[in-house]
């Protein structure tokens, strides 16, 4: 997974995760990048600082459980769909530093997960051919969310459906 800094042409300054730099362009080139902040599709990659790994770093991940043992996403992790464009789901899961931030996004994490699951109608497994039916006018849009597999995920990525993974918080999988 590759964290890139992002400016739009009003110098809007954002980021996003992308599964690889290929991903990155695809998305560019097809229009599916905005600021968040005016909305522009004219998005560039900024100036990164190279990620260092220290001592300290990897004693704190070790301590950290994790869901998976490599960090990745189950296949049947939830996922949801809306009109927002987003960023393709990836095979590994962030690390954040163990501090007060940590904590305060992983509450708001959870929050937002639990507006998306109050607000929005479960199709279980039926998820990828609902978002399909709903992509192709077949079926009244709305916001919704349930199970599929990576690879059909990755398909409706390819279709150009947006979907955001919805991973189950880490305290739940213990």
């Amino acid at each position: 997974m590759i964290r890139y800094s992002l400016v739009c042409d009003s110098g809007h300054a954002s980021e996003g995760w992308f599964r690889n730099s290929s991903d990155f362009d695809r998305q560019q080139t097809g229009g599916h990048l905005s600021c968040p902040l005016c909305g522009s599709l004219q998005i560039v990659k900024g100036l990164m600082a190279p990620a260092v790994s220290t001592s300290r770093s990897r004693e704190a991940r070790s301590a950290e459980p994790a869901g998976n043992k490599d960090g990745s996403m189950r296949e049947s992790d939830p996922v949801s769909v809306s009109g927002a464009a987003v960023a393709p789901p990836s095979n590994t899961a962030a690390i954040l530093p163990p501090d007060l931030r940590q904590k305060e996004i992983a509450a708001a994490y959870r929050l937002l997960r639990a507006q998306i699951i109050a607000n929005a109608e479960n199709v279980g497994s039926d998820f990828a051919r609902e978002a399909r039916k709903m992509h192709h006018g077949e079926t009244q849009e709305r916001t919704i969310y349930g199970e599929t597999t990576r690879k059909d995920a990755e398909a409706l990525l390819d279709e150009g459906i947006d979907i955001l993974p919805l991973p189950a918080p880490p305290e739940d999988a213990n």
